[in-house]
This record gives structure tokens, sequence and C-alpha cells, in this order.
């Protein structure tokens, strides 16, 4: 996994393994200011492949609020705060170890996540069947957004747009959702089964069909039944 740091900060920051002194302000910042991106480096190394693809990873350091009075600390030790991960806008949190007054701040942190993926050729209205003309693969920002990238054509291509996609933005799962494939009166296939048995019936759909997601139907005896949804024309029971 290859790393790329940008830091813009030149605050009071140490590794968490070094006790850091500061005998003078200047240089002292200095030392704390590499001694973060050492941290940061070995954090975002450690961090696992995201649907088996290695990432290069970016990660950008931003300002420590310039109102804060911090008082003298020898012992500054970074940390990840609860609940926290280095993915997209995140923060850092910083407490003082050994100093006359402890302190804990936060720092505002970017972490982009660079590699392929699938983006939008052009505008695609909500509701619309995506086909593979819809998308290309290109490098983007796997973290940019909070929902997952979909990273598979075959993830999107036969679902339908679950609101509208401007040309260049990535493909993510919140912009897709399986298509409908009947509706509510649509006669049916019933594919009953269970242990070394299957029983093929019609029906007629109660609520409208989505591949993979369950349904209800009645059979032509009356009988209501619910199953998962297979194909266009078949759910399946299981019994």
């Amino acid at each position: 996994m290859q790393i790329l740091l940008r830091n813009t900060w030149s605050g009071l920051v140490c590794a968490a393994t070094v006790l850091c002194a500061v005998p003078a302000r200047a240089q002292a910042e200095a030392d704390m200011q590499a001694s973060s991106q050492r941290w940061l480096e070995s954090a975002v190394v450690q961090a696992p492949p995201v649907q088996g693809q290695a990432l290069r990873m970016e990660v950008s350091v931003g300002a420590l609020d310039p109102r804060l009075q911090l008082a003298p600390c020898s012992k500054v030790e970074p940390y990840m705060p609860a609940g926290t991960r280095l993915w997209g806008k995140s923060r850092l949190g910083l407490r003082c170890l050994a100093g006359t007054t402890r302190w804990n701040v936060f720092m505002p942190v970017t972490v982009k996540a660079m590699g392929r993926a699938w983006v939008a050729k052009t505008n695609v209205m909500t509701g619309a069947v995506l086909t593979a003309d819809d998308a290309m693969e290109a490098e983007v920002d796997w973290a940019e957004d909070a929902s997952p990238v979909v990273a598979n054509a075959e993830q999107w291509i036969g679902q339908v747009a679950a609101r509208s996609w401007v040309a260049g933005q990535t493909v993510r799962q919140a912009m897709v959702k399986p298509a409908q494939v009947f509706q509510a009166g649509t006669q049916i296939r019933v594919l009953a089964q269970g242990v070394g048995f299957q029983v093929l019936s019609d029906g007629q759909a109660i609520t409208s069909g989505v591949v993979g997601q369950p349904a209800k139907v009645r059979l032509d005896s009356g009988r209501v039944m619910s199953g998962v949804v297979l194909d266009a024309r078949t759910i399946v029971v299981e019994m």
C-alpha cells in the first residue's frame, strides 16, 4: 500500500511511543510534526484492504484551533477517539500526559483512499434501469462519502438508480437498488421446496416483486404464502 502524507499542521503532537521535551519552541514543533507524520503513516499502513483492493492512502492533517491556549507539556500522546477511524473526514485526539495542566484536544484529519471504481458516464434519472453504458472505471476517492463504493459491475448493472446520478459521480451503494420484476396482481409461479422435494404451482402476486427480496402470493386454492423472488416469474417458498 502506497502512502502519501501532506501535513499542514504545525501544532503540538508527538508519536505515541515518543516522549517530547521542548527546549526550544520552533525546533520542538518541527520534531513533533515529524513524529506525527510517522505515527499517522504507521496507522494508515496497517489498514486492511477494502473489498479486496489495496488502496493508495493520502492523509492531510489540519490545524488545531488557534484560539487554544495549551499549557506546556513534555509528553503528548496521539490517539484515535472511540468510534472514529482514519477514513474520510475524521479527527485525531491529542492528550497531555505530563504537564502542569492535563489537556485533551482534537485535530481534524482527512484521509483519502484512492483506487479504481465505477463513475457515472452521464446523468442518470431516478428509477432508470442501469446498463453497462451508464458507468466507466476511473480512479476515485473511496473515502469521500460514507456510502460504500460499488466496486464490481455485477453489483449495479441491471439494478435501478435509487436517486439521480451526475456525470463523474462515484457509484455507491446508496445510489442503486434492486429492480422490481413484477407488480401486485401478476400471475407467477410458486416453487415450494424442502428436503428431497420441489412442487411447482401457480398463484397471483399480492405484493410487488424485487429479485432477492420477500414477496407474498395467493395460490389458486386461496392460501397465502411468503417467499423470496427468484426471477420475473417465480418466487421460492422454503417448506
